[in-house]
């Protein structure tokens, strides 16, 4: 399979795309994005790249110019404030897997090499371990910011859960990120950290379903490295049983919230199969003074 990813300029192009996000998210016409309004972005400097298997669109990234918060500082020109937001990124569920969402934001970090942009910001639900994967472990992405239902309500799948989602910091120039996309640092195993000195707080077990339950407490007591556990299928458990998907939702919320409070940040993302066949997904948070 050979991959292209280039830019997307013109009209017809981009319609495509508005049947490409109701085919990967199953999205009715009023939630995609409409051509006329990524047609006059692109236009006027925002970033709108396809990913094409010959002639199929099966891919494509749209970011957008933003500002860093400085608080009440006034005195910085606009210039030194400037990022880059990640609006959207999307592939065709026949392409997951299989590396086209990765070509697609090293190529958004190309351009903001290009243009010199140091950081890309973007949201995902925490509780995705695919995005949490490969955008903390894959990309190299930070994050300490928590946004409550950031999306405001859905329906489907999505109705009664609050959207709350991560805001991520992906410091592109940073040796980090740079060790990440090379693939010159392996992911950490579960074991490796444990035996390093992280701390499990909040171990999940198991009902006769299957299904991961939190905790009702987690442990805290002094640590510099701590684990997160979270759902390896978010979406099983949203399908099959919303009460438990709301329970893991304010379960998570209320951790992060505190975590980050306390300067914790979230660094790396670790997964292991357990004795009973079950894959197991967690967030490493370090604390910012270690």
């Amino acid at each position: 399979m050979e991959i292209e990813i280039r830019p997307l300029t013109d009209h017809d192009t981009i319609a495509r795309i508005e049947t490409l996000q109701k085919e990967t998210w199953g999205i009715g016409d009023l939630e995609v994005l409409p051509t006329h309004f990524l047609h006059a972005l692109q236009y006027n400097g925002a970033l709108l790249l396809g990913a094409f298997d010959g002639d199929r669109l099966v891919g494509f990234t749209f970011a957008t110019l933003g500002m860093i918060e400085k608080g009440n500082r006034i005195d910085e020109v606009a210039a030194a404030r400037l990022k880059l937001y990640s609006v959207v990124t999307g592939v065709h569920p026949d392409y997951q897997g299989q590396h086209v969402g990765q070509r697609l934001k090293l190529a958004q970090r190309d351009f903001a090499l290009r243009i010199g942009v140091r950081l890309i910001t973007w949201t995902f639900d925490p509780l995705e371990s695919r995005n949490g994967y490969f955008n903390i472990g894959k990309l190299g992405a930070i994050c300490n910011r928590y946004l409550l239902n950031y999306h405001g309500n859905l329906g489907g799948i999505n109705a009664g859960l609050p959207t709350d989602r991560f805001e991520v910091e992906w410091w592109v120039t940073s040796n980090r990120v740079q060790s990440r996309v090379s693939r010159q640092r392996r992911s950490l195993s579960l074991e490796a950290l444990l035996g390093g000195g992280a701390l499990l707080i909040n171990e999940a077990t198991f009902g006769s379903d299957g299904l991961p339950v939190p905790p009702p407490n987690y442990i805290s007591r002094p640590s510099n490295l701590l684990l997160m556990e979270i759902p390896t299928d978010f979406q099983q458990i949203k399908l099959t049983d919303p009460a438990l998907a709301r329970r893991w939702r304010d379960h998570s919320r209320l951790l992060f919230q505190e975590l980050f409070h306390s300067e914790f940040i979230v660094t790396d993302f670790a997964s292991y199969e357990d004795e009973n066949g079950r894959r197991r997904c967690f967030y490493l948070l370090t604390h910012r003074d270690s």
